[in-house]
């Protein structure tokens, strides 16, 4: 357990030092992977997609495993070199920030068209119908439930069940991006993507809730706000997940997140989410910077709890 952690703890530090790599990411090849094996699993039926995603899972479940094993094999440098590969690989929180500051940058200058053609990076809404004020929504509810998605729940996963455990999650949850959305294509092939995202994020999306609630302060928000609007709003979101990072998020932040939401294949009127006023760009900077000690204080919570697990006294 303490290798399994030092590996977690060094592929976070990886991902602030390194963030994601311009070109060859290992996450794109299994998408673009997961691509091609959809031409020959593809029926719009559940049963197809339960398939093509344990397949596509499958696979990449084996090869963690072996790599855990062959890593294991040799000594304990090398089981904390594959797990913080494996960390890294998952982690992508410091893009995120990024994209959340660069966002943030444009709506600040008014440019609307760049903001528009950037969005995309963050989250899969369509673009070319939002104004200012829908942009900064788009990207701010983003942040929240991606500090959920790819900061804590990779942090948790690989912490839990290691290189197998974080590549799975991975890929499930690029999966579920890919077609967990309910368009007229996906809407029964994606279903299995879908809820298996669901169950893999559950305990992940209430622990960053609670690191929500405990962060708020360092960015000028409200742990009460956020406490009250996760209890209050999150139940009446569609997703079990990612309504209540997002509640949480909008009651710490004192803004009023929901409505309205264009997908390319759909609109979702979505709940009211805090019960502040309209966020603007200022906000989506203490978005990010809310999102940072979130991850922050998931990692210092695994540090602690291996810590106690290696000090805990042995009775006999």
């Amino acid at each position: 357990m303490r290798t399994r952690i030092a590996g977690v703890l060094v592929g976070y530090l990886a991902d602030l030092a390194l963030s994601d790599p311009k070109r060859g990411h290992p996450v794109a090849a299994f998408g673009d992977a997961a691509a091609r094996l959809e031409r020959f699993t593809y029926r719009d039926a559940k049963i197809a997609g339960a398939v093509h995603v344990g397949l596509a899972v499958g696979a990449v479940g084996l090869i963690g495993t072996a790599v855990a094993r062959a890593a294991a094999n040799r000594n304990p440098l090398w089981s904390i070199a594959a797990t913080a590969t494996a960390t890294w690989v998952a982690l992508g929180g410091t893009s995120l920030a990024r994209t959340g500051l660069d966002m943030a940058q444009l709506l600040d200058r008014n440019d609307i068209e760049a903001a528009r053609r950037l969005l995309p990076s963050l989250c899969g809404r369509d673009p070319s119908r939002l104004d200012g004020s829908g942009l900064t929504r788009a990207a701010l509810e983003s942040v929240a439930e991606n500090t959920s998605d790819a900061q804590v729940a990779p942090l948790l996963w690989a912490g839990a069940a290691g290189v197998p455990g974080v590549l799975m999650y991975r890929a499930i949850n690029t999966l579920d991006a890919m077609i967990g959305h309910r368009s007229p294509r996906y809407i029964r092939f994606g279903w299995a993507a879908a809820r298996l995202d669901d169950a893999a994020n559950y305990v992940a999306a209430r622990v960053t809730a609670v690191l929500v609630v405990a962060c708020a302060p360092l960015v000028g928000g409200s742990p009460l706000g956020a406490a009250a609007a996760w209890h209050r709003d999150a139940v009446r979101h569609p997703s079990p997940n990612a309504g209540v990072v997002e509640a949480a998020f909008a009651g710490a932040l004192g803004v009023r997140l929901g409505g309205p939401t264009q997908y390319h294949h759909e609109l979702q009127i979505r709940p009211t989410l805090g019960d502040g006023r309209q966020p603007i760009a200022a906000d989506l900077r203490r978005a990010v910077a809310l999102s940072r000690a979130v991850q922050l204080g998931a990692a210092a919570l695994l540090g602690a709890l291996s810590s106690a697990r290696v000090r805990r006294p042995v009775c006999g």
